[in-house]
Order: C-alpha cells, then sequence, then structure tokens
C-alpha cells in the first residue's frame, strides 16, 4: 500500500497547480484505500502482486475518489472523514472539475496498461456507478421504496468498485473463469455488507471516528435500510413520525426516529443482512486453497460488519 500511496502521488500531477492541491487534499484526507487494498488482496490470492496491480490499485483509488467529489457536490455536504470537504473548501465548480480530472486520469493509466479486458471491466463498471447515484438522487424523500430498490442501489453505487477491484486482481493474474467470479463475487458481496453497516453506522455510530455528522443521510432524505425497515415494522404513529422526519428532512427529531429504530430493531436487522452478505462473500472464495491470502480476505470480510467506523 506504500508502494500505491507513490504511485498515487506521481499520478496526480498536473501541470495546473490547484488541481494538485484539491487532488493532494483529498487523496491524502485520511480515506480506509480500502478499494485499492482489495487490489492487492486479490492479486495476492490468485497469483503475485505486479507493477500492474498497483497502477490498477491506484486507477480504482482515483475512480473512487472522483465519485466522492462529486456525492459531496450533490449531497451539499460540509464533512467527510473528520475534514472539511473540497467542496466546502474550494467550492462547487472545483470540485466537480477535479473530479472530472481524477476519471479522466484514471483512463489514461488504464490505456497504458494495454489490456482490453480490464477496460471493459473499469469502463462497465464506471458506467454502473454513475446510474447508481442518479438512481439514489430518484430516491430521495421516496418513502415507497423497496428494500429490492434499496438494495440494487448498493450494488450499483457500492459493491460495483469492490467487485471490479477484486476482478481486477484476478484478471491481471490470468486467473481461470471459476476463481476470477469467485473473487468477483467476493468483492460484490463484501461492498454491500459494508455499504450496509455504513448506513447503521450514519445513524449510531461515534461522529468522530466516522468523521461526518450523525443523521446526514436523514437530512439528505435518503431512505436507507434501517429507516426502511422501521416504516414497515413500527405502529402506524411511529412510522408516520419516521416518514416526516425523512420527507423534511428533520434533523431535530433523529433522537426520536433512533428511539423508535431501536424499538422494532432495525439495526439489528440490518447487520443480519451484512451479515449475510459476508457468508456468501465468504462462500465465494472456496474455489481458493486454504492460505495466508485467503485467511486476510476472510478476516475483513468479517470485520466489515463488526467495524464502528
Amino acid at each position: 500500500m506504500q508502494q500505491v500511496d507513490a504511485v498515487i502521488r506521481q499520478s496526480l500531477s498536473s501541470q495546473v497547480p490547484l488541481i494538485n492541491q484539491i487532488s493532494e487534499y483529498i487523496i491524502h484526507s485520511g480515506g480506509k484505500r480500502l478499494r485499492p487494498a482489495l487490489v492487492l488482496m486479490a492479486g495476492d490470492l490468485a497469483g503475485e502482486v505486479t507493477s500492474a496491480h498497483r497502477q490498477l490499485a491506484t486507477i480504482v483509488e482515483f475512480i473512487h475518489t472522483a465519485t466522492l467529489l462529486h456525492d459531496d457536490v450533490v449531497d451539499a455536504s460540509e464533512l467527510r472523514r473528520g475534514k472539511s470537504t473540497a467542496n466546502h473548501v474550494y467550492g462547487n465548480p472545483a470540485s466537480v472539475l477535479v473530479g472530472d480530472f481524477l476519471y479522466s486520469r484514471a483512463f489514461q493509466m488504464m490505456v497504458k496498461l494495454q489490456n482490453m479486458r480490464v477496460m471493459d471491466i473499469l469502463a462497465d463498471a464506471t458506467n454502473i456507478i454513475s446510474e447508481g447515484e442518479v438512481l439514489q438522487l430518484l430516491n430521495v424523500r421516496n418513502i415507497g421504496v423497496s428494500e429490492q430498490d434499496y438494495l440494487r442501489v448498493i450494488h450499483f453505487k457500492t459493491a460495483k468498485l469492490f467487485e471490479a477491484a477484486t476482478r481486477l486482481g484476478a484478471v491481471q493474474c490470468q486467473s481461470s473463469p471459476q476463481q476470477e467470479e469467485g473473487l468477483a463475487a467476493y468483492g460484490m458481496h463484501l461492498g454491500t455488507a459494508f455499504q450496509l453497516v455504513d448506513d447503521v453506522l450514519d445513524l449510531t455510530g461515534d461522529s468522530e471516528k466516522i468523521g461526518k455528522t450523525l443523521g446526514n443521510d436523514l437530512a439528505e432524505g435518503k431512505v436507507t435500510l434501517p429507516m426502511l425497515y422501521a416504516i414497515q415494522q413500527a405502529p402506524t404513529a411511529q412510522a408516520e413520525l419516521v416518514k416526516r422526519a425523512l420527507l423534511e428532512g428533520r434533523v431535530t427529531e433523529l433522537q426520536e426516529v433512533l428511539e423508535i429504530l431501536h424499538t422494532v430493531n432495525a439495526f439489528e436487522y440490518v447487520r443480519s443482512v451484512a451479515q449475510k452478505e459476508v457468508l456468501l462473500a465468504c462462500q465465494a472464495l472456496d474455489v481458493f486453497p486454504s492460505g495466508a491470502a485467503k485467511q486476510a480476505l476472510l478476516d475483513l470480510a468479517h470485520f466489515s460488519v463488526s467495524r464502528q467506523q
């Protein structure tokens, strides 16, 4: 990962000072680097990690970072990872344009790898992520959204890049189709579990640990699974309170909403759904023999549902 960070710094270079400034601010703002790590971990399991894996890890991180820049503008967010967002510091136009720079730089790096399969995987992933963002926008304050619709957004918006990261690790090692699909399925299920837990932490986490204000999703009218479950399971009066809070972004009613969610065991339900995804992720690795590389991925999957940030 230190070598990946070196590739990231080298690849961010631009003749435009503001691009360098904003890119450095975002890339070095304390992210988990989980997606690029998955490229390396998948490569380690499928064969060996090469310089091409480090390039792919950087590409994946650039795509992820570009989506964050655009997300924060769309959501008018002011805090991420405990720091002011780039749009809050530099303004929306600069953030959107630097996000575009990161996308285009990622595709420059893809072309240099001269692997059409890699291009296909990343172009497909980037397109699906964009569709997920639009789907999420359409679902804002839509209290009639189904659990299936919600999971579709997660699969598009979050899990697809996890899936691409682990698939790329296998493709670069020229793995068998079975092993490639196993790692891709692992990434997709892990990404789904990760987002489900994020949605729980948005309401129950420690704001200092998760690096953002609690109740952001409620304020933005995002109908996440804990809210959706409460609307379906709570008595009519309590369900109506949750609906009103979502429709009007009433963060002032966060405490009442939390009490309702706890009463109907919404968080336990969502974590149980995440746990099922983790089990599916682990089962997808059955095509690989036991070893340290496989165990690391299994440990990561189990950690994804127990984490507190």
